[in-house]
């Protein structure tokens, strides 16, 4: 075919889609797409696809470090605003923003032989991957890039170089704990200055104290009812104990009672911390200024209390009042917000900063240095605020570490301790997200492209051995819109696995009866394993459900592939109409092309339509799709430029930042 010929074939196309419009003239190697009155220049070859498949090899020399890999960005989500107390004593309301990182644990593992290597799906608007080593508690993090859709990190062993308890007992690494107003709690390393992030706190606290012997953090929540929280340093959890009712920027934790000691202004408190229960009130005598600051006991049992007028020591009077002593002779250039003592009884503080800075105070003078952060120029900024902190120690001592079911990972590190052929988890897209596939149902005619006439969420999770290779699939499954008029299927082929390496399917739903499967619940006459999660679209209307999928033996996640596989609609309980992602493969059931009442839009069969929409997309998030009759690109300011730029811009167009979505044209 001649060029005149081709250019005159696509501008009556043109026309036929945009009546009278003006169409510039498009390149033989592009695609015209349309929606409505839109017109756009897709690149042909264009898939749609929102994910990447990532290849992650971690190399340690360490056989126990346990190593969770986290999908990385430092952009901070808004969550809100809140009205609280601040350190200053004044109620005000503000915005808040928090981190994601947490909701994004991919996989976890410990290397076999010095090596860990997983095939994991990430949205591709990621870069970067967040790795943390937890060498038996003692915690380690890099951000590294990835690189060639691969990541290779080389560790060389946990976050210290390894002592030998053959020469040395009881050797103490101190960490110190940190929480801020952002709901974060995150580690400090006071040999180095690295951070490490450790977990989202149900509220934002000016305040933490350590219970060493229990490996326990406590915390007072800094807004109304000031609930008293305590997270398990151990099982990485936590627990409301109970409201206390007031809050407050200074905590501490004393191992002589059991008890906690809180102060706020002038006050000090004691609470039990398996309660919440009050049990004695102080008053103090002598601050200069009773704003911010913190508690710490020392070794000797001595109480000293900071605020933004300094350092002082608390003693009890026979008047049951405490008398401040001030021992930093002026005025601090900085607000102290926290403060502990580490192994060596060494004060440390950190002030009331957007990035804080941490400095070591003498209690005998009151003479300090700044230690890390912007201030003590040495290029270790925190990055972070640290509104408290408290020192956690982890030993060297050999005790016991069960490994319960005898597979080689200690209980600690093993997601199934009582289960031998199961360790480790897989998350797609993340341990706590989920992805959504949404599907237009006239293929192979045009639709409207609000892709909600089936919408299904999904969080897949394999289930790793101690090799690290998958023994069980779970899909869970939420049909999240169901606009058609048509009675649609869902299934799932996973293109590298065959029917005879499934051992088993349960969980699906099938109640008419177009599917006809095989003793192990995949689909018959199947060249790959296929599994129908259900017939019916109605069947999962708004309700999770899981579809557990067992392999006869276990299989590498580099040879499984990156979920969601290739998922497919079948349309109106027709089981040859098929609908997949762009350019991806019908399964040995399905057929290419169909005749049709009207046009075959495509003709080639690749789920691309002439127009060059598909009509199924995969967005690797929890897809508020558009109203009935709103297209997607009227519902998303920003999927044009994505789509003309081939996928290269607006990688995220489909998030909740400002300016990316019109709400009234959103179904949800």
């Amino acid at each position: 075919m001649n060029n005149q010929i081709l250019k005159t074939m696509l501008w009556a196309a043109l026309i036929i889609f945009n009546g009278c419009e003006v169409i510039p003239e498009v390149e033989e190697s592009n695609i015209t797409s349309k929606t409505e009155n839109n017109a756009i220049i897709v690149p042909e070859g264009f898939d749609f696809s929102t994910n990447q498949e990532i290849e992650v090899n971690i190399t340690s020399n360490s056989n126990s470090a346990l190593f969770e890999v986290y999908a990385y960005s430092d952009e901070k989500y808004y969550s809100g605003t809140e009205t609280f107390e601040n350190q200053e004593g004044q109620i005000v309301t503000e915005d808040i923003y928090k981190s994601e990182l947490i909701e994004k644990l991919i996989f976890s593992g410990v290397p076999k032989n010095g090596k860990l290597s997983q095939t994991i799906s990430l949205p591709k608007y990621y870069d970067q991957l967040y790795i943390r080593e937890n060498e038996n508690l003692r915690y380690n993090a890099t951000v590294v890039d990835i690189v060639n859709q691969e990541v290779n990190f080389n560790q060389s062993g946990a976050s210290n170089s390894v002592i030998s308890t053959s020469n040395v007992t009881n050797v103490v690494f101190d960490y110190l704990f940190c929480v801020n107003g952002a709901s974060e709690l995150f580690q400090v390393d006071p040999l180095t200055g690295s951070v490490t992030y450790l977990s989202d706190m149900p509220m934002g606290s000016w305040t933490c104290a350590v219970d060493q012997g229990n490996k326990a953090l406590y915390s007072i929540g800094k807004s109304s009812p000031y609930p008293l929280m305590k997270y398990s340093i151990e099982n990485d959890s936590w627990e409301i104990i109970a409201n206390i009712g007031k809050g407050g920027p200074r905590l501490e934790y004393n191992y002589r009672d059991g008890l906690l000691y809180f102060s706020s202004g002038d006050k000090l408190y004691t609470y039990d911390p398996n309660t919440g229960a009050n049990i004695n009130t102080w008053d103090i005598i002598g601050l200069h200024n009773t704003s911010g600051g913190d508690l710490a006991f020392a070794e000797d049992g001595a109480l000293f209390l900071c605020t933004f007028s300094g350092l002082y020591r608390l003693e009890l009077d026979a008047n049951n009042t405490y008398q401040s002593f001030r021992i930093s002779a002026d005025n601090l250039p900085f607000q102290p917000t926290s403060m502990t003592f580490d192994s060596n009884q060494e004060l440390w503080l950190a002030n009331n900063a957007s990035s804080s800075d941490l400095i070591i105070m003498d209690t005998q003078t009151g003479g300090w240095q700044y230690n890390y952060g912007v201030s003590a120029d040495n290029d270790t900024a925190i990055g972070r605020t640290i509104n408290d902190l408290s020192t956690f120690r982890v030993t060297t001592e050999i005790a016991d570490d069960p490994d319960t079911d005898g597979d080689g990972i200690v209980d600690r590190n093993d997601s199934y301790p009582e289960d031998a052929n199961k360790a480790f988890e897989m998350f797609t897209p993340s341990k706590y997200g989920w992805g959504t596939v949404a599907f237009e149902d006239l293929w192979p005619t045009n639709g409207d492209y609000d892709f909600n006439d089936l919408a299904v969420n999904y969080r897949v999770i394999a289930v790793l051995n101690a090799d690290g290779e998958a023994v069980q699939i779970d899909f869970m499954i939420n049909t999240k819109s169901n606009r058609a008029s048509f009675t649609n299927g869902f299934g799932i082929e996973m293109e590298s696995i065959l029917p005879s390496q499934i051992e088993s399917v349960s969980g699906n739903i099938l109640i008419h009866d177009y599917i006809n499967q095989n003793v192990n619940g995949t689909e018959a006459n199947q060249d790959n394993a296929v599994i129908i999660i259900f017939d019916d679209s109605n069947s999962m209307l708004q309700e999770e459900n899981i579809v557990s999928v067992k392999f006869t033996s276990p299989i590498s996640t580099s040879v499984l592939g990156a979920a969601p596989f290739n998922p497919f609609m079948i349309i109106d309980k027709t089981r040859e109409k098929e609908v997949h992602l762009a350019y991806k493969e019908k399964t040995s059931l399905g057929v290419s092309t169909f005749n049709v009442e009207g046009t075959n839009n495509d003709e080639d069969g690749n789920y691309i339509s002439n127009n060059g929409f598909p009509w199924a997309i995969n967005i690797v998030h929890d897809f508020k799709v558009p109203k009935e009759s709103n297209a997607v690109n009227k519902a998303y300011n920003h999927f044009n430029s994505w789509a003309i730029s081939g996928g290269n811009d607006y990688k995220d167009w489909y998030k909740d930042n400002p300016g990316y979505r019109n709400a009234e044209n959103i179904q949800n």
